[in-house]
Parts: structure tokens; sequence; C-alpha cells
């Protein structure tokens, strides 16, 4: 009796070990989790808070340090690529700037195929600060089409170790460009309790104001 009950005692133990190993080991690896969120500024502020145009100069950025250069596309026509790396590879890129929970459809990877025939380009990529439908991944994986959704994005960043910030790309590149929906002025950015925001430029007499990251269209860095 006291061998059965010694055996259930260390079998016990074992699993308490176990558990705690597990434990420990979950712990560890949101810690290291965590440092490369910070180091790549993802997910907070300053990657999530870049309206497209500043997103796709802060890839643009990326690509430069790799020993990559862009190519010139047109502002509009682009045959669904924002940025053209030409380096080692020459990539076409569709960069897409979402809000978390929006997740990016497989229209994007349908775009950015035709670019690739267009261009005539060696690689396909979409990059993306947030996640991708189902269907989207099925499809790049049939295309060959690269995706870099909110994980991968954070780990590339990580290693090219940029010698800029994202910050530095969110404070002195000026969102795109746009015209109030109330009024047809100019947005402009504007300050307000440390929060960097597009106020109508008639104000007064129109108060319509929009987050800087609001998803509007598509935008284009100036390369």
């Amino acid at each position: 009796m006291d061998k059965v009950f010694q055996d259930v005692f260390y079998l016990f133990l074992i699993m308490i070990l176990v558990k705690l190993s597990q434990f420990a080991y979950r712990v560890l690896r949101e810690r290291k989790y965590m440092k490369e969120l910070a180091q790549s500024g993802m997910p907070y502020p300053y990657i999530d808070k870049m309206d497209g145009y500043q997103f796709e100069i802060y890839l643009q950025a990326l690509f430069r340090q790799l020993g990559y250069k862009p190519q010139v596309t047109k502002k509009s026509g682009d045959f669904g690529a924002d940025l053209v790396m030409k380096g080692k590879e020459k990539i076409v890129i569709q960069a897409k700037r979402y809000g978390i929970k929006n997740r990016v459809s497989i229209s994007a990877v349908q775009e950015v195929y035709a670019a690739k025939a267009y261009y005539k380009v060696n690689q396909a990529w979409v990059v993306t600060n947030s996640y991708f439908t189902k269907q989207a991944k099925e499809l790049a994986a049939a295309c060959d089409v690269t995706l870099l959704d909110r994980a991968d994005l954070q780990k590339f960043i990580n290693e090219v170790n940029p010698v800029f910030k994202a910050r530095e790309i969110f404070e002195n590149i000026t969102p795109e460009p746009r015209k109030c929906p109330k009024c047809g002025q100019d947005l402009v950015v504007q300050d307000g309790n440390g929060t960097r925001f597009f106020g109508c430029s008639s104000f007064p007499s129109c108060r319509h104001t929009e987050k800087i990251n609001k998803e509007v269209g598509k935008s284009r860095p100036s390369l």
C-alpha cells in the first residue's frame, strides 16, 4: 500500500513539475515576444497610428536599408503595386495599413499578382499590420505571393533592425492630403491633447475631423 501511495505521490509531483515548466516557458516566450514588439514599434503606438501613405514610406525605408531602390510608379493606374523595389530581387509590394480588426481580403492578392506580371518582377508581396482572410492565404499559396501579416512584419522589422524608428516616420512624414467629405475643403493635420488628427481647414464654419489612420482609398508615396 505504501508503495502505491509513493508511486502516486511521485506521479503527482512529476505532473506539477511539468505544469510549472510549461508555465515558465510561456512566461519567457511572452516576455521575448513583448520585447520584440517593443523593438519593432508594433503593435503600439506608431505603426498602427500611421495612415496608408506613412506606412508605405515606412516599408520603403525598410527595403532601402536592405539595399533596394524604389522604381517610380504612376500615382494612378499602378496595376496593383504600391511599391516596386529593385535589388537582389525585383519585388512588387502592396501595402495594407488596416485596423487590427479588419482582415486583408483576396482582392489584394489578385491585384499584386497582376502587378507581378505587369512589372516583370521576381516576387510579389502583400504586407499588412493586420491579418489575412483564409481565402487570401489560399490564393497566395497557389499564386506564389508572399504574405506578411502582423506577426511576420514584426519579425521582418527585427531582422532588418532599422536605423530609424516607426515613430520618426509617423511624426515627420505628413499624412496623405485629404478633402473634407462635408464641405470639400482640405483636411489639415492638427494636434490636440497630444493626439494628431485631421481637421477641416474651414474651421470653425466646418468642424469635421478624422483619425489620421482612417482607411481612405489608395495612397502613393513620393518615390
